[in-house]
């Protein structure tokens, strides 16, 4: 038998085909109809395919989904994976105890003649895994990088090949449905920015896990989900926000988290434009944080996810290590709207370091052209100083006597703000305190974090917590 992971896309294509029991529809609007037709190339796509459509007019669309303010997005995806399946079931009732029913579609903006916009699309499938059994979902969101029409629709149909294919033969194996997810299509051509399998089927699969693994392995530089672990599209979710991002490690959330989030929360609301109700708070986790002794620890990750989402907070797991490039990325949705980003003075300390950016051309100056940007402003939080214990803030903050002028322009063009309030009795818990004495099972911990927080670690024994043994 032929190596699976080396089987060209007509061959799956072909063994899908191949399959009496597998049999749907296909719906693509956007970039042609590149997947059905890949199963129409292969041969013997009768026993597979029972109807496939495209509509490209907007009346023939709103005819056949009903009307939409826009049409790629994941309501409409929803939408047309509703009605195609519920068509399907109606008019081959017959058919339903003995085929696996499935439907295909996609929504997809591609690269137009101009090569002005960004091709992106969202691509899913709903399907059966037993006869007669439960229905499924697969949802995912993708962004194209190739330069031309033509082989953005090339890359749509690989993935929509793949797609099925690993819903079919590599469904009990979350890193072998990504790996022939993502067969074929490297980072250059596309990539998934959102992925969530969802359906009786899928019970035990964590969404969170996946959006690790999508930045883990480099398929995307950044994903998020909700408090409930409902994986989300950023671009989506952000849409006409002002954004308030949070940087950093949370292992665990304490009470200095939370009054920077709140004090920092209050001061951004006083920004031109910044109402409670269009900010979207981000708490952000980088990989590096999320790396222990050269390995990233699912539990660990989920542990800080449990707290958060605790504690009500959307997270977002990036790849961008530097500042700047976690900015830069959320600046460009933010697009006509302020984003407000909270950072520790000693953070600030690292972005004025200049050996920081030797990898860019521009150095220093250029990383601060990109993360700091149209209606960006960071807002320091103070510290205890490490070495003579008195306030160390932005008041005090100093940087080599060549940057003194950049510091300057960064405090008169509101780029750089100091916290106006702010709990200086906190100022002294560390989270790495914290952690050490919640592994030695000290209950001084306790003291330093929300009650939610001490309830969760307790209730999941989270950190390496403990219950301790009752005594007779």
């Amino acid at each position: 038998m032929m190596d699976e992971r080396r089987l060209t896309t007509e061959e799956k294509a072909l063994k899908i085909n191949l399959r009496p029991d597998i049999y749907g529809c296909f719906a693509e609007i956007g970039a042609g109809q590149e997947v059905a037709a890949n199963f129409f190339k292969a041969g013997g796509s009768s026993g597979t395919i029972a109807h496939t459509q495209s509509a490209y007019d907007m009346k023939v669309s709103d005819s056949m989904y009903g009307k939409a303010s826009r049409y790629v997005c994941e309501d409409r995806l929803q939408t047309m994976l509703e009605k195609e399946y519920s068509v399907l079931k109606e008019r081959l009732y017959e058919k339903s105890k003995e085929k696996l029913f499935f439907a295909f579609c996609n929504t997809v903006e591609s690269l137009n003649y101009h090569k002005t916009n960004q091709g992106h699309g969202w691509v899913g499938m709903r399907f059966q895994l037993s006869l007669e059994g439960p229905v499924n979902d697969v949802i995912l969101h993708i962004k194209m990088h190739d330069n031309s029409h033509k082989a953005q629709q090339e890359t749509l149909g690989i993935l929509g090949v793949n797609l099925i294919y690993s819903a079919y033969f590599h469904n009990h194996d979350l890193d072998e449905f990504l790996t022939n997810l993502v067969h074929r299509l490297p980072r250059e051509k596309m990539e998934i920015d959102m992925l969530r399998l969802s359906g009786p089927d899928f019970d035990d699969v964590d969404n969170r896990i996946i959006a690790l693994n999508l930045v883990k392995r480099g398929i995307t530089d950044a994903t998020m989900f909700d408090l409930s672990g409902n994986v989300l599209q950023p671009a989506t979710a952000l849409y006409k926000k002002n954004i308030l991002l949070m940087r950093g490690r949370f292992r665990p959330v304490t009470k200095v988290h939370i009054d920077m989030i709140e004090r920092g929360g209050e001061q951004f609301l006083l920004e031109d434009g910044v109402k409670k109700d269009n900010v979207f708070v981000v708490f952000e986790l980088t990989l590096k944080d999320l790396t222990a002794d050269g390995k990233i620890s699912d539990k660990d990750f989920v542990d800080r996810a449990e707290l958060l989402g605790t504690l009500g907070y959307t997270v977002m797991i990036s790849n961008y290590l530097k500042h700047y490039k976690m900015v830069n990325y959320l600046a460009s949705i933010a697009r006509g709207h302020k984003m407000g980003v909270l950072a520790g003075i000693y953070n600030l300390q690292t972005i004025f370091d200049e050996r920081y950016y030797g990898n860019l051309p521009g150095g220093l100056f250029e990383a601060f052209g990109r993360g700091f940007g149209n209606d960006v402003t960071l807002y320091v939080y103070p510290a205890n100083d490490v070495e003579t214990g008195e306030l160390y803030s932005l008041d005090n903050f100093t940087v080599p006597d060549n940057l003194k002028g950049l510091l300057q322009y960064m405090k008169d063009n509101h780029k750089l703000a100091k916290f106006d309030n702010f709990d200086q009795r906190l100022l002294g818990i560390m989270s790495d305190d914290v952690l050490s004495k919640i592994k030695a099972n000290a209950s001084s911990w306790e003291e330093d974090v929300p009650e939610e927080v001490v309830k969760a670690i307790k209730y999941y024994e989270l950190f390496g917590y403990k219950k301790k043994e009752a005594t007779l």
